[in-house]
């Protein structure tokens, strides 16, 4: 088996523990908006780029579902508990970070948030200076599940696919390392993987930390 030369991120719920008000608030949003959306509805959109989660919530809560405002106001939301509480780091991201820097990984961020947020989310945790590049979604056609995300990281960091390790904590995270031929670990989050779900599946861990020993064991 080839080595891991380069580790890619997901960054929501990954690496920053924002997932969970990313479902409170688009239920808050939607809710407000007069459509009774729940947990599994926003379970569903995770990771999704808005040309499939639009017509994805289109079809469960009807044309006026009006995607863009809902959004438009989850994003408030979210940005108003941000600035009163801050942002917190998953448990085990620095040590990951500082080990793959000590070992001359390459490292990307492969991101459906925007290259905006996501310059200002990865300061404020003072951790951007790790990362050799950032695909967000902006920067992208196809957003998850398509591989485009992670085939771009690959070609930016000057790697095959089969050379590197994608970390994600969604389903659509997943699909999109998978098919562009990265090794797709999983570290959950809101659910754990389904059954559907574990072939796609190099490893999955409980923790970051964990992936450590999983690339040391790569040596071993």
């Amino acid at each position: 088996m080839t080595k891991t030369k380069g580790v890619i991120f997901d960054m929501d719920g990954l690496m920053l523990d924002t997932e969970k008000l990313l479902a409170k608030y688009w239920m808050q949003a939607a809710q407000e908006a007069g459509f009774p959306m729940t947990l599994e509805h926003v379970l569903g959109i995770r990771s999704l780029s808005a040309i499939y989660a639009k017509p994805k919530l289109q079809g469960i809560f009807g044309e006026n579902f009006n995607y863009e405002q809902i959004r438009a106001r989850r994003r408030e939301l979210t940005a108003e508990h941000l600035n009163q509480y801050g942002i917190e780091k998953k448990p085990g991201l620095d040590e990951l970070l500082n080990y793959l820097h000590e070992n001359q990984y390459q490292i990307a961020v492969a991101t459906a948030t925007d290259r905006e947020r996501t310059d200002n989310y990865l300061h404020q945790v003072h951790v951007y200076d790790y990362f050799d590049a950032f695909i967000c979604g902006d920067m992208v056609t196809k957003g998850k599940p398509d591989p485009e995300i992670y085939l771009t990281a690959c070609q930016v960091l000057g790697l095959n696919p089969a050379e590197c390790m994608a970390l994600e904590d969604s389903p659509n995270g997943i699909l999109s390392a998978y098919h562009a031929g990265c090794r797709a670990v999983m570290i959950p989050d809101l659910s754990q993987p389904d059954e559907d779900l574990k072939p796609y599946l190099y490893a999955c861990l409980p923790a970051l930390s964990g992936v450590i020993d999983l690339l040391k064991g790569e040596f071993a």
